[in-house]
């Protein structure tokens, strides 16, 4: 019984930005757990067809869509012709996003909306057209990746977090609104990740890495795969009772402004 709560065998997955990091992540997760991986990305056919092909190798069922997920026409041709070539979306997961690191004060304007577009505009885009199949079929799994910015400010990432901070309201909202369909909204907000991002700064003495390992109570980066226990119960029906909800999967480090844990 505790077993096939988690169950998502035969579920169709959709997982904006999933050709690379942490959105590959949790899309494998999600397919190793018996689901279909429907790859998105918006860079080039050649990086999804990369990706396709890396969840193939790995016994993963996969296909790739390209499609801008900030152009309502593009999601609303793509999710059509995914309905019509794999089946209905049981599972969204809205990754895509982007960071620009400027000042506020340096920062331009468009860099500004291009960041909210991408981070917050799009998942209400996808969410949208995606959700009317679940509304008819009166079920399905939404999970917005959220972030650590979605509770705190820092230095040079203001669009961002004001993305971020827009899309756990954004998420609540979606459940407001969405959970009497039996459709449970949540979010990830991931913490910080080893990644291939993240490698040239995990060096033992670069400033950021120590301050990550010594202001993160687990004393470490977070494992990229750490993030697909959460995905995995955010899609099952482990998780029919909770909505609106953002799951943080940071090593402790929102739960504390205490000393570093290398001090006593």
């Amino acid at each position: 019984m505790s077993i096939s709560l988690f169950d998502i065998k035969g579920k169709n997955a959709l997982v904006t930005g999933s050709t690379h990091g942490l959105g590959m992540a949790m899309a494998r997760g999600l397919g190793l757990a018996g689901a279909t991986i429907i790859v998105n990305g918006n860079s080039s056919q050649e990086k999804i067809d990369k990706a396709v092909a890396e969840y193939k190798s790995e016994g993963i069922n996969a296909v790739g869509y390209k499609f801008n997920v900030a152009d309502e026409a593009q999601v609303i041709a793509a999710i059509s012709k995914i309905e019509q070539e794999i089946g209905q979306i049981d599972i969204l997961i809205n990754n895509a996003g982007i960071i620009k690191r400027t000042p506020l004060i340096e920062m331009e304007v468009e860099d500004f909306k291009q960041v909210i577009d991408i981070d917050l505009v799009s998942p209400f885009i996808v969410s949208k057209h995606v959700v009317k199949g679940m509304i008819d079929r009166k079920e399905g799994k939404v999970i917005n990746i959220c972030s650590m910015m979605s509770e705190l400010g820092r230095n040079s990432v203001g669009a961002y977090a004001a993305a971020k901070g827009g899309l756990k309201m954004l998420t609540q909202n979606m459940a407001t609104e969405w959970a009497k369909h039996n459709i449970q909204i949540n979010g990830i907000g991931p913490g910080y990740f080893a990644t291939s991002q993240t490698a040239p700064i995990r060096v033992e003495g670069h400033p950021f890495n120590d301050f990550i390992v010594n202001r993160t109570p687990a004393a470490k980066w977070g494992d990229p795969d750490d993030l697909a226990g959460a995905a995995i119960f955010l899609s099952s029906k482990a998780s029919d009772f909770v909505n609106g909800h953002i799951l943080y999967v940071d090593g402790g480090i929102l739960a504390t402004i205490g000393k570093p844990s290398n001090e006593e």
